[in-house]
């Protein structure tokens, strides 16, 4: 009889079978939850642009459904640059020697825009382009790991890219660039945009530290350490402020594009210089930003 009651409350081996799968896959479910969509390899095909995610202890690219649709033709009177940077882009797409670039100056003179403009330019040809956050430049071997074999052609694009003192992840990015046993890839380029030149601060005092050796003035260690970072871009590009007929055609390019019929009026013009003294800049970014407001404006009179 007590055995009897024993093998009644004993499953049988199906039941236990049955459990132990609806167990499993309440497992596969809480993980998969824990585990973002994002997380598979994106579908390269389907989409140009794209970032690098962080996730715990790793991280995922994940594609951009609606990048910014900035084009060549609205970027004004960066003509040198421009052409620089799309020669450097057209060698690279043809497989040909190109080098790493820094498009460095004052702010919202089209650094940016510049590399989100040749990316829309080029998507069909191939160039895809990977935004990887300052903060996680230490993933840079991850992120190359995920493209080195593909045969698509990647830029991986830093922006407003600027490091402290006390900044060590800056050493991640010289790895890539041109300091590890590891060849970079071919078919991957860094495209970087700073306010800074040598993307690290720079004081007065390392000056001191200079010395003359036969007539040649040899650099602090502190001032060589922030010199070898920017060097290892093999392209560098300065962007500096706009005069003001430059910024007054920027605006005018702009107001066009909004379909504003009267883009060169005296009323606009004070308006439009009003706008960048308020904010302390006549750059491109202001330009824009003007254009928006006053085409809005005049949309609701």
């Amino acid at each position: 009889m007590r055995g009897n009651s024993r093998y009644n409350r004993a499953m049988p081996n199906n039941d236990k079978f049955d459990h132990f799968i609806d167990r499993l896959d309440g497992l596969i479910d809480r993980v998969e939850k824990l585990t973002p969509a994002g997380a598979r390899d994106p579908d390269w095909s389907n989409a140009y642009a794209f970032r690098w995610r962080k996730h715990r202890d790793g991280g995922y690219i994940q594609a951009i459904t609606h990048p910014h649709q900035i084009r060549l033709g609205d970027l004004q009177d960066i003509d040198r640059q421009r052409d620089e940077l799309d020669r450097n882009t057209r060698q690279f797409l043809n497989k040909l020697p190109a080098n790493n670039a820094l498009l460095w100056g004052s702010r919202g003179t089209g650094k940016s825009s510049l590399v989100k403009a040749l990316m829309n330019e080029y998507c069909d040809d191939g160039l895809r382009v990977i935004e990887v956050d300052k903060n996680d430049l230490i993933d840079l071997p991850d992120v190359v790991e995920h493209i080195q074999d593909r045969p698509e052609r990647f830029l991986l694009f830093c922006d407003d890219l600027s490091f402290e003192s006390d900044d060590s992840s800056y050493k991640a990015l010289k790895a890539i660039l041109d300091g590890s046993v590891h060849a970079p890839p071919e078919n991957v380029l860094i495209y970087a945009t700073s306010n800074r030149r040598h993307l690290l601060p720079e004081y007065m005092s390392e000056n001191l530290d200079a010395h003359h050796v036969n007539g040649e003035i040899h650099h602090s260690e502190a001032v060589e350490e922030k010199i070898s970072l920017s060097e290892r871009f093999g392209l560098w590009l300065s962007f500096y402020p706009f005069k003001q007929e430059q910024y007054l055609g920027i605006v005018a390019h702009w107001l066009r594009s909004f379909n504003v019929p009267t883009v060169d009026s005296e009323a606009v013009r004070a308006a439009a210089l009003q706008w960048a003294l308020a904010r302390g800049s006549r750059s491109g970014r202001s330009a824009y930003q003007f254009a928006r407001d006053w085409a809005g404006r005049q949309g609701l009179t």
